[in-house]
């Protein structure tokens, strides 16, 4: 994907992880639940944009298929900015932000999903590469 989905490797892309795990997360009071299913990360990612820099996102991106909201589709509130193509989603009622979905140049969907909203992970574990998304 370009822009800001472009990592240059998708979340599952490491050689050495083997097997699809379905990981449970939400926001901080429960309202807004989903399921990811992916490897088991083996980098996070940093975006440096101006929303994400303060909100210490760790992130981990996947195609739209392999993400599903399971509760809280109400409970959401959207902020965008710049070209608007990324929706900045967060809880209404905790405001933490869980993931986001957004649009490349080309067309393509992806979703971006903060690790630290995932349940029996640490991302802070995890080698961090950062992504130049305030040049995008």
């Amino acid at each position: 994907m370009t822009g800001f989905y472009n990592t240059g490797r998708a979340a599952d892309a490491h050689p050495r992880a083997v097997a699809h795990q379905t990981y449970q997360g939400s926001c901080h009071c429960g309202a807004v639940r989903f399921e990811v299913t992916m490897r088991a990360p083996q980098k996070a990612f940093a975006c440096n944009c101006s929303i994400c820099a303060r909100a210490g996102w760790l992130l981990a991106f996947v195609e739209p298929a392999a993400f599903q909201l399971i509760a809280g589709e109400d409970a959401l509130a959207d902020y965008q900015f710049g070209k608007r193509r990324i929706r900045h989603v967060f809880c209404r009622t905790c405001g933490v932000r869980p993931f986001s979905r957004g649009i490349d140049d080309a067309g393509k969907s992806g979703v971006a999903v903060n690790l630290r909203c995932v349940q029996g992970m640490d991302p802070t574990t995890l080698p961090v590469e950062t992504f130049d998304g305030a040049s995008v």
